[in-house]
C-alpha cells in the first residue's frame, strides 16, 4: 500500500537551496545518551552536508561526546517522565526561549515527548509566523499509548491522539515512523499520509557490528538485550527460561541491560538480582559493548509486549549474525524476516509457551541458527545500515529546505 511519501529519489543532503549562508538544524531529544545511541550517524551525515546541527537535551553524561563531534549543545530542565505540570510548563519555555533565540530552519523532534513539548513551544515562539521553522517529528514508536487494551489505555489513547494532531497539525511539518503500523494509526487520527515518511530503524554501523561466530559451548545461550523493563518482556523471558530447564534443556538466559527509574515499568536492582538468582539466568547490569553479548549468545530474545518503532538492539543483533525470536509486535516484525530467507521467528506477546517452544526449537538447531544469522545480517546491509537511514533522512531535510525556500 503506497501509504508514505518515498525519499529514496531524492538527492539527500545538498543544502543547495541555502547557498550562501550555513542553514541551521536543531535535535530536541529527551535524554543524551538516546541522542549518542540513536542520532548520532544523521548528525554526524548532516553537519557533513553543510548544516549547523545543534541539540538540546537533557544533559548527564555524554555531553562531551556531543560537543566533541562539534554540535552546538544546550541542556534543558527536563527527563522523560515524572517533570509534573510545573516541570512541563518551565520545559516548554525553556525550548520555545530556545527556539527564538536560535531559529533553526529544521527543527527535529525525536520521540513523543519531543514532538509534544516541541510543538507547544514552536506555537509559543512563532505563533505561527514566516519565520517559524519547518518541524520533523519523528515518532520512534507508539507503543502502549495506542496498544495497551482496557478502559484507562483507551482513555489515554484518546489524550495522546488529541495532542499528537495539535503537535503535528501545521502545514509545514512532516512525521517520520519507523514501520507501517505507526504510520497507519497516525493517519487514523487524522494526519495526512502525505506528510508521513517511513524511514525503517535509526540506523547500524554495519562496519562496528560484524557477524560473528556462533559460541560453542554445552549450555545454549539466549540474550535479552534493552532497559530492564516489564514491558520488553524481561519476566516472560525468565519464565520461558525456566520452563525449559524444567524440562531438563541445557539453556540459559542473559538480560543485558540497566534499570530505568524514570520508566514506571522497570524491574528493580532486588527485583533483576533476585531474577539472577535462579538457575540459568544472569543479569549483568549496562554493557559497554553489546558484541561481548552476542559473542557469548547464540539467539537474540525480545518478547516486547507491546509495539516499538524498529529495535534497534535486534538490528544490533542481526548485524552480528544471531537468529532473533521475538513478538509479533508492530516494531518487532520489522526486524525480522520470516519464511523464504527467515532470519527469526516470531511470537505471540504475553505467550511464554510459545516463547519456550521457539527457543528450544532453535536451541536444537545450529545449522538453522547459522543460516538465519546470515539473512539476518543481509537484512541489515540492505535495509538497515546507517548510510541508508541517514541518506533517506537528508533527503527528507533537503526536501524541507526546498520547501522552505519555496515560501520565502
Amino acid at each position: 500500500m503506497a501509504l508514505y511519501e518515498t525519499i529514496n529519489a531524492v538527492a539527500p543532503g545538498s543544502t543547495s537551496a541555502y547557498s550562501g549562508r550555513q542553514p541551521k538544524l536543531l535535535f530536541l531529544v529527551t535524554e543524551d545518551w538516546y541522542f549518542c545511541s540513536h542520532r548520532l550517524p544523521i548528525a554526524r551525515a548532516a553537519r557533513d552536508a553543510g548544516f549547523q546541527v545543534i541539540v538540546a537535551t537533557r544533559v548527564q553524561a555524554h555531553g562531551t561526546r556531543i560537543t566533541e563531534e562539534e554540535f552546538a549543545l544546550h541542556s534543558l530542565p527536563w527527563r522523560r517522565r515524572g517533570d509534573g505540570i510545573r516541570g512541563a510548563a518551565r520545559a516548554v519555555a525553556a525550548i520555545a526561549r530556545l527556539y527564538r533565540t536560535e531559529r533553526p530552519d529544521i527543527v527535529h523532534h525525536i520521540a513523543l515527548k519531543p514532538v509534544l513539548f516541541g510543538g507547544l513551544a514552536r506555537a509559543l515562539a512563532f505563533a505561527g509566523g514566516p519565520d517559524a521553522p519547518t518541524i520533523i517529528d519523528a515518532v520512534m514508536g507508539l507503543g502502549s499509548g495506542f496498544s495497551a487494551t482496557g478502559l484507562a489505555a483507551r482513555l489515554r489513547r484518546s489524550s495522546l491522539g488529541r495532542a499528537l494532531r495539535l503537535a503535528v497539525g501545521h502545514s509545514n511539518s512532516r512525521v517520520i515512523v519507523q514501520n507501517p503500523e505507526d504510520g497507519a494509526a497516525l493517519t487514523a487520527l487524522g494526519i495526512e499520509p502525505s506528510r508521513i515518511w517511513l524511514i525503517r530503524g535509526s540506523g547500524i554501523d554495519i562496519q562496528h557490528f560484524t557477524p560473528l561466530p556462533l559460541p560453542k559451548r554445552d549450555a545454549v545461550t539466549v540474550a535479552l538485550v534493552s532497559r530492564m523493563l516489564r514491558d520488553k518482556g524481561v519476566l516472560d523471558a525468565v519464565a520461558a527460561i525456566r520452563a525449559l530447564r524444567a524440562r531438563n534443556l541445557a539453556i540459559e538466559l542473559l538480560l543485558a541491560g540497566p534499570t530505568d527509574p524514570d520508566n514506571s515499568g522497570s524491574l528493580s536492582a532486588a527485583a533483576l538480582s533476585a531474577l539472577a538468582a535462579e538457575s540459568g539466568v544472569i543479569w549483568l547490569g549496562a554493557v559497554a559493548d553489546v558484541r561481548e553479548v552476542w559473542r557469548r549468545a547464540t539467539i537474540a530474545l525480545l518478547p516486547s509486549t507491546y509495539g516499538e518503532g524498529v529495535p534497534k538492539a535486534l538490528l544490533e543483533a542481526a548485524a552480528c549474525a544471531r537468529p532473533i525470536i521475538a513478538t509479533n509486535v508492530p516494531g518487532c516484525r520489522e526486524a525480522v524476516r520470516t519464511g523464504e530467507h527467515e532470519s527469526g521467528l516470531l511470537v505471540p506477546p504475553r505467550d511464554v509457551n510459545a516463547l519456550a517452544d521457539a527457543i528450544a526449537v532453535l536451541a536444537a538447531d545450529p545449522v538453522r541458527c547459522a543460516v538465519m544469522g546470515r539473512n539476518g545480517r543481509a537484512l541489515i546491509e540492505t535495509r538497515f545500515a546507517e548510510e541508508i537511514v541517514a541518506r533517506e533522512t537528508l533527503a527528507l531535510y533537503d526536501r524541507a529546505l526546498a520547501e522552505r525556500v519555496a515560501l520565502q
